[in-house]
């Protein structure tokens, strides 16, 4: 099963359906400007011929730096300006966020890759029984911030009002300021792209935009999140919780 998935940064063509590549525990994928050195090329002059190289290493991954002379910067987009930076030539950097950005100095530029580490693993119960333990059906994380997007897209029906159209992007991210001020329209459609990814809805994730994909995906995933009751009425209180409380 994969575990880590990389979401390079847009091109012209890609700016609607960005492309993602998924990577099980031990594969590699490199990145760099050059067409046939690289699993994913990066077509800008201000980028090395061989940058880097990303490793899943089961529920995280690890970065190496190939250029000789940049410094990366791996941002926490869901924390409080949390980052790592990776000086060239470092190798086997381990990133420690669940969902990360990539960013690369290139000319003048600043370029992004996304990295999601969807896959939790978890301590074994107690009772000493043989075998893999069971895996979770979903896993997620009622402090992170897709959980409070999740339950504010899931609180008009909590509330009694069982068919009730779901709120918008812009609507969202207004509930959600108490606890988390800087939330944005942006953000919102991001942690949504996220969860379709995280909860593995099928078919796969589409970028998020206003138009219908976005309506399918909200309503995809406040039915499963209902049907499993992954997000409860007591889940509400993230909405209004202070900033501390909904973390990256």
């Amino acid at each position: 099963m994969y575990s880590i998935i990389v979401v390079p940064p847009p091109t012209t063509e890609d700016e609607r359906n960005r492309t993602q590549v998924r990577l099980a525990p031990g594969e590699r994928l490199t990145f760099g400007r050059s067409a046939h050195h690289n699993d994913l090329p990066i077509p800008h002059d201000g980028v090395s011929r061989r940058a880097g190289e990303i490793t899943a290493q089961g529920a995280f991954w690890i970065l190496s730096n190939l250029s000789r002379e940049q410094t990366y910067v791996v941002e926490n987009p869901e924390g409080a300006g949390e980052h790592v930076k990776v000086a060239p030539g470092r190798l086997d950097a381990p990133v420690p966020f669940e969902f990360s950005r990539i960013v690369l100095p290139a000319a003048g530029d600043l370029l992004a890759l996304e990295v999601w580490a969807p896959r939790h693993d978890y301590l074994s119960g107690a009772g000493g029984l043989d075998g893999a333990t069971t895996a979770p059906a979903f896993s997620v994380d009622r402090t992170k911030r897709y959980f409070a997007v999740l339950a504010a897209l899931c609180e008009p029906r909590l509330r009694g009002t069982p068919h009730a159209p779901l709120p918008t992007v812009d609507q969202v991210a207004e509930r959600l300021r108490p606890a988390w001020p800087a939330a944005s329209r942006t953000a919102v459609q991001w942690n949504i792209d996220y969860l379709a990814v995280k909860l593995r809805l099928k078919p796969g994730p589409d970028s998020a935009d206003t138009g219908p994909r976005l309506n399918g995906k909200k309503e995809s995933l406040v039915s499963l999140a209902l049907r499993f009751d992954l997000v409860r009425e007591d889940d509400l209180v993230v909405l209004a919780a202070p900033s501390g409380r909904v973390t990256r």
